[in-house]
């Protein structure tokens, strides 16, 4: 798209054509927002989005982030409709495996909860989950949950049929076009300054967005706004076409720390593994867009092995692809939403922990509402940027706390749930009284 396609005003600039970006520009437009702009530094999906795994699931730990995931998984079902661009959204259905009963009382407790916002779910017995899944060694599993309108999706599509909705409704998006600087004055956002190649630009602006994945953080500290996330290693391996594989729903393991996807006859193996590998410490690359990472079947093996075990067939399916990409991770495992307190104007939704496909769509949603209507439409404080604390800009804190978020989303979740890693950050003044009465 030629520069002359961006303006010099908007009511809003929307920064990052990932998934994220693309939803809040649809859910905008929607809103009678016409007059926005979205920029995206390379080409729409680049960074995180092009390489997701696609899984929809309404599963969620709370009452609003299962609300939100609904409405993503039923946005979805709708948008190839609506945009004519083919999504790749199936509703296959998924099943989640207990392999404890501490992980069924688990899974049960978040069937309950779901079914308050009218999401179809049911608890199963391991023998209809051998009826479903027939390739699996179901011998330790003690509960299961099925629900029938999870699915899958083409990511990338689901963000470019979200670019075209919004295109539709008068908004502009634009690729390889870099925000260089946000503008404030008095404490307010004024409008942004742009570079492509060697042309460069300003929009004026009352409102700006950052949807900038990897890259929020940096971006958000050029204005003095904190943004705590970082990027790990996330790893899947997709197999060889396996004869006579079935369509499947999609499988969550969380005692294995495993996710299982079938796709076009082959089988995609993925991980949300305790220890991670967090990425980018020195920063990323200018030119960082569709790349992937360095392979490291060392790490992933412990995953496989016991893939192997619950999924017999894999031991002798060759494999495909092998594949590491990075994401952005926060220090609680949750996302962020919301103005920045620090800056008024300064909005973002960002930090997914590789949740964003079915996190972005009712995010997207709530964001757009929030900045229209100067109020969150419902309470969504576990997710709102506000929560984010100055020292979590540390890049050691950060390092050292994503290498365990990353496994959180597969964790066992009990309540008052303590992190284990960057530790002694922050102490209260009476810290080493009681260290020296032997608190603990």
């Amino acid at each position: 798209m030629p520069t002359k396609a961006i303006p010099a005003k908007a009511r809003a600039v929307i920064i990052g054509g990932g998934v994220s970006g693309c939803s809040v520009a649809y859910h905008l437009a929607k809103l009678g927002w016409t007059d926005i702009v979205l920029l995206e530094r390379k080409q729409l999906t680049s960074g995180t989005t092009w390489h997701a795994a696609g899984l929809i699931g309404q599963l969620r730990g709370s009452q609003n982030m299962t609300r939100l995931a609904k409405y993503s998984a039923d946005l979805y079902v709708k948008l190839e409709a609506e945009t004519e661009v083919g999504t790749g959204m199936r509703q296959v259905g998924s099943i989640t495996l207990a392999l404890t009963e501490e992980r069924k009382h688990e899974i049960y407790r978040q069937a309950s909860l779901a079914r308050a916002f009218d999401v179809d779910v049911r608890e199963i017995s391991p023998r209809e989950v051998s009826e479903m899944y027939p390739h699996l060694n179901v011998s330790d599993v003690v509960g299961a949950v099925h629900l029938p309108l999870d699915g899958q999706c083409d990511p990338a599509n689901i963000a470019m049929a979200l670019a075209k909705g919004a295109r539709q409704r008068g908004a502009t998006v634009v690729e390889n076009v870099k925000v260089t600087k946000v503008h404030t004055k008095a404490g307010r956002v004024t409008g942004v300054s742009w570079a492509q190649g060697e042309e460069q630009g300003t929009i004026e602006a009352d409102v700006v967005v950052n949807c900038a994945g990897m890259w929020a953080r940096e971006l958000g500290a050029q204005n003095g706004v904190t943004i705590p996330l970082h990027a790990c290693e996330h790893f899947y391996l997709v197999t060889e076409p396996i004869p006579g594989l079935a369509r499947l729903p999609v499988l969550r393991v969380p005692d294995e720390c495993a996710y299982y996807k079938e796709d076009a006859g082959k089988m995609m193996l993925g991980a949300f593994e305790p220890v991670a590998k967090p990425w980018g410490m020195d920063g990323i690359s200018e030119d960082f867009c569709f790349d992937q990472l360095p392979e490291d079947m060392e790490h992933f093996e412990p995953i496989l092995e016991m893939g192997v075990n619950r999924m017999p067939m894999l031991a002798t399916a060759g494999i495909h692809t092998f594949f590491n990409g990075p994401e952005s991770f926060t220090p609680d495992d949750r996302y962020y939403l919301g103005e920045a307190p620090e800056l008024s104007g300064y909005w973002m939704a960002t930090g997914y922990n590789s949740i964003g496909i079915v996190s972005s769509g009712g995010a997207g949603m709530a964001l757009a509402q929030w900045i229209n209507d100067g109020e969150a439409p419902f309470d969504l404080w576990e997710v709102d940027i506000r929560r984010a604390q100055p020292f979590q800009k540390n890049r050691r804190y950060l390092r050292e706390r994503v290498s365990e978020t990353l496994g959180l989303l597969y964790a066992d979740h009990f309540p008052y749930r303590q992190m284990a890693t960057s530790r002694n950050v922050r102490r209260s003044p009476l810290h080493e009284h009681l260290k020296a009465r032997g608190a603990v």
